[in-house]
């Protein structure tokens, strides 16, 4: 029986708590991820141009754009470079 990964990954799911709590311990990591990637491709850019926005390297937007403790002022300058602000909400989420 051959499972595609999303099947692989709906399963382990379902059936192995240990996986679904280390998946879902990342879930902040992937929309901070997600957010950052997206807002730099609307613009248009590549992490090379946003490095050079920022005065950094293009390692060190990939790491910011890892989602992994990254500050609001750092966000904050991100989404400047990038021709957009931050907004943050404090609602409740299943990432708590």
């Amino acid at each position: 029986m051959t499972l595609d990964l999303f099947e692989h990954h709906k399963n382990m799911m379902e059936n192995d708590a240990e996986y679904k709590n280390a998946y879902e311990a990342l879930t902040c990591e992937y929309i901070v991820a997600r957010a950052l990637i997206e807002a730099r491709s609307a613009a248009g850019f590549t992490q090379k141009d946003v490095a050079r926005k920022l005065g950094i390297t293009q390692p060190a937007v990939a790491r910011i754009e890892s989602g992994k403790n990254v500050s609001v002022r750092t966000l904050q300058r991100y989404a400047s470079a990038v021709g957009q602000e931050i907004r943050l909400n404090i609602v409740p989420t299943p990432c708590a």
